[in-house]
């Protein structure tokens, strides 16, 4: 059919743009076009979203993280149809390609730019959703990075932000409100730092003069936050491509490469406490094929 579909859970998220954007660039560039199906969608339509998969009738399609269940993915490889999975690990014994990022070390190198450019030793984390596994592999970065210079992970400075503006800032402030006073936020994702930015602000506290904030995945908006927002940039576009590639390559022969690792980059900002003249941090490139490091 010379069709490809993508399954997402949702797609009223920023982050979402500039995926599609990667997916649909590669499937035009092999004359593939492209179908989207969110899982929220279906859901509340009441379809069974098997049903609906099938009914798409594509060559192939890329899943994005949370987007199927264990069960359905089993179904999906047990009926043969090519897969690609995008931001998430296949399920323990199921062989599914997959794009993925190098969330542990892109966290260790934003903290150590907390720890040792500005000192801060109370640190605290938002993580993810549950089951996420970028939000794992940050955590532990962020853990690892703790230990590497003799700094005990205080659990009280450890919350969920859900990788979501309003529960980030509700987070937030229920730390404030009692008393819990981190020197610096680093959230798991960068709608979760806006969030965090947000409660701080409310409580007529300063970014980052009270508390800095620093976030993850380099979303357009955050350059335009004020302060602007210290991240780690994600390359979300060419994750898209990537797996759009792997996938066609998988649908005209059968096979394709099992694992690809995506380096990540750290960008200063101001949110952290460096000055307006802050400058791009290294970009942490390392070699894709591997486990994640």
């Amino acid at each position: 059919t010379n069709i490809l579909s993508l399954l997402l859970p949702q797609i009223g998220n920023a982050y979402f743009a500039p995926l599609v954007r990667g997916v649909e660039a590669a499937a035009r560039e092999a004359g593939f076009d492209l179908l989207i199906l969110t899982a929220a969608q279906a859901g509340r339509r009441g379809v069974n979203l098997r049903q609906r998969i099938a009914e798409l009738n594509s060559d192939g399609m890329l899943v994005f993280a949370h987007s199927l269940d264990r069960a359905d993915l089993e179904h999906l490889h047990r009926l043969h149809m090519p897969m690609v999975l995008l931001l998430q690990p296949p399920p323990d014994g199921i062989a599914i390609p997959c794009v993925n990022l190098r969330n542990r070390r892109g966290a260790r190198s934003v903290m150590e730019h907390l720890i040792e450019v500005h000192g801060y030793r109370r640190i605290a984390f938002l993580r993810g959703p549950a089951g996420n596994s970028d939000s794992a592999w940050r955590e532990m970065g962020y853990r690892e990075a703790l230990a590497a210079h003799g700094i005990a992970c205080d659990e009280s400075l450890v919350a969920t932000g859900g990788f979501e503006q309003a529960q980030a800032m509700a987070s937030v402030e229920a730390w404030l409100q009692a008393g819990v006073r981190p020197e610096a936020i680093f959230a798991g994702d960068d709608d979760s730092a806006y969030g965090a930015m947000q409660a701080i602000q409310r409580a007529g506290l300063r970014v980052p003069q009270d508390i800095a904030v620093v976030g993850f995945d380099g979303l357009d908006f955050s350059q335009y936050l004020a302060p602007p927002l210290t991240t780690v940039r994600a390359p979300i576009e060419e994750a898209g491509f990537r797996g759009s590639e792997q996938l066609i390559e998988l649908i005209r022969t059968g096979h394709t490469t099992q694992e690809i690792l995506l380096p990540t980059e750290l960008v200063v900002r101001q949110s952290c406490g460096c000055g307006p003249q802050a400058q791009q941090g290294s970009a942490c490139r390392h070699s894709e094929q591997g486990g994640q490091l």
